[in-house]
């Protein structure tokens, strides 16, 4: 079928379509579904055979509109914060995984090469974390504490200081991916080879000496790592709307990378929040802390964290699919 023929074909069922959604008249979720359906339906024929049409752009913004029309129907008696955290981000994850699944790549790349730099290179951790850092480390670790560093302040300064630094350099991540995502690449880059030539140190130590690091650091470190991976995740989303805006225009892509983006690293606030407090409260007294205590507090923390952003996402949009809605 020709393009033009297309169009006259449907053009009084997506007027109507129009007035569904900005219509006074209100649609019950289940009537704007069966709309959207068929909007997708009309969509992907489009962008199989006018992939270069305006008539894409334009199914695309209404199968946008659409969408968000069902889901604000569906909330109105959801409270605005529960649906944003149960529903809202894990639905953003999720149509966004690969560029999740990009950030944790890069990170464990970048971390591999902080091991293999710090290996090869007795110079490099002083370079990368200081002489006086190293100096001191090396004192408590002598002493019997490799973690004793994080009993320096109050718990209060100390988790409020800590917790202040995480999330500015969460939300810089994140606003560095307006240079298309290298700047976030960069950021990233620059933790996870700290944090790689950081644990490399300490298992430079001594077996012994690093295990009792991994109890301590990772108190707080499961989540506070992870949180960044995320947030760098938002930053990529953010970066390739600006390189890849598909059917929609560039400012329009940008509005919306922007915004996915921004939903993602606010979600991630929580999971800092609770690392700092962690680590500002915790993490100094592992090495008093029985093992299984200490493993528990772990384990606990990182499938918290795993379980939101790596299984929850696909739970919401099996059950979004069992509804007959499918996810753009």
């Amino acid at each position: 079928m020709r393009e033009v023929a297309f169009i006259k074909q449907n053009k009084e069922k997506w007027l109507e379509f129009e007035q569904a959604i900005f219509g006074k008249a209100k649609k019950n979720p289940d009537e704007l579904a069966s709309l959207y359906i068929h909007l997708v339906n009309d969509l992907s024929y489009a962008q199989t055979y006018y992939p270069k049409s305006k008539a894409v752009t334009y199914l695309n913004h209404l199968a946008a509109l659409t969408y968000q029309k069902i889901y604000k129907t569906k909330r109105e008696d959801t409270n605005r914060l529960v649906y944003f955290f149960k529903t809202e981000v894990p639905l953003i994850v999720y149509q966004n995984r690969r560029y999740i699944f990009y950030a944790f790549l890069l990170f464990f790349v970048f971390t591999a090469i902080g091991v293999l730099s710090a290996m090869n290179d007795e110079n490099f951790v002083r370079l990368i974390l200081g002489d006086e850092y190293v100096n001191k480390t090396l004192e408590f670790i002598d002493q019997g504490n490799p973690v004793a560093i994080y009993k320096s302040g109050s718990n209060w300064g100390s988790a409020f200081g800590i917790t202040l630094n995480n999330l500015r350099v969460g939300a810089f991540s994140f606003i560095m991916g307006i240079f298309g995502g290298l700047g976030t690449a960069w950021v990233l880059m620059q933790n996870a080879i700290m944090l790689g030539a950081f644990q490399y140190f300490f298992y430079e130590q001594g077996e012994g000496v690093f295990w009792k690091s991994v109890r301590g650091i990772w108190i707080h470190g499961s989540m506070e790592i992870f949180a960044m991976i995320i947030e760098a995740g938002a930053g990529l989303i953010f970066g390739a709307a600006i390189l890849f805006p598909k059917t929609y225009s560039r400012v329009e892509s940008l509005k919306m990378g922007l915004k996915n983006g921004l939903k993602i690293w606010f979600s991630t606030m929580p999971f800092t929040i609770a690392a700092g407090l962690l680590e500002g409260f915790i993490t100094r007294y592992s090495p008093d802390m029985p093992i299984a205590l200490n493993l528990f507090i772990i384990l606990a923390t990182l499938g918290a964290i795993s379980w939101y952003y790596l299984i929850y996402p696909f739970r919401v949009n099996k059950k979004l699919k069992q509804l007959h809605v499918p996810a753009l």
